[in-house]
């Protein structure tokens, strides 16, 4: 588990991932602000961190054949209406509802991939299943604190 994390005013998170995964999960970031490029790749993106100051998060976005999950809370809303298709993708947020609680914008071009956003409890499973969750767990029973990448917001 990283430190914790400092942000800048503007400060840019750029993950990339050609032929690749990239997780990023827990408290991993404390920017608003992220550029996602992938070619056939995987990223997931924990977006339920409180160290994430308040206001909009904007993700933008450079796909070809990749997929890019999005762990989020259950009442965010998400907001794709600037994002571009070349070639066939979507996404796909299952329940399809947007509530009250933080905007995310996603912005940037797919071309044969996909957005999955995951919220609430669905992306707290998402988050167990990993093997970086199972690295958290034991880290925290070394060192008698609790687990945070399941659920950011919890504290210990």
């Amino acid at each position: 588990m990283n430190a914790t994390p400092t942000t800048t005013a503007d400060a840019v998170t750029r993950v990339q991932a050609h032929y690749r995964n990239v997780k990023k999960l827990g408290h991993w970031t404390a920017d608003r602000r992220f550029e996602v490029r992938a070619r056939r790749g995987m990223v997931v993106l924990d977006l339920r961190s409180p160290e994430i100051p308040d206001g909009d998060i904007d993700v933008k976005v450079d796909l070809d054949h990749s997929m890019v999950k999005l762990l989020v809370p259950q009442d965010a809303q998400i907001d794709h209406w600037d994002l571009h298709y070349p070639g066939r993708g979507r996404v796909k947020d299952w329940t399809g509802e947007n509530g009250e609680g933080r905007r995310i914008r996603i912005t940037g071009e797919i071309r044969h991939g996909e957005i999955r956003v995951h919220r609430g409890g669905v992306a707290t499973l998402s988050a167990m299943f990993s093997r970086e969750f199972v690295q958290d767990v034991r880290r925290a029973r070394r060192e008698g604190t609790e687990p945070t990448i399941a659920d950011p917001a919890r504290t210990a």
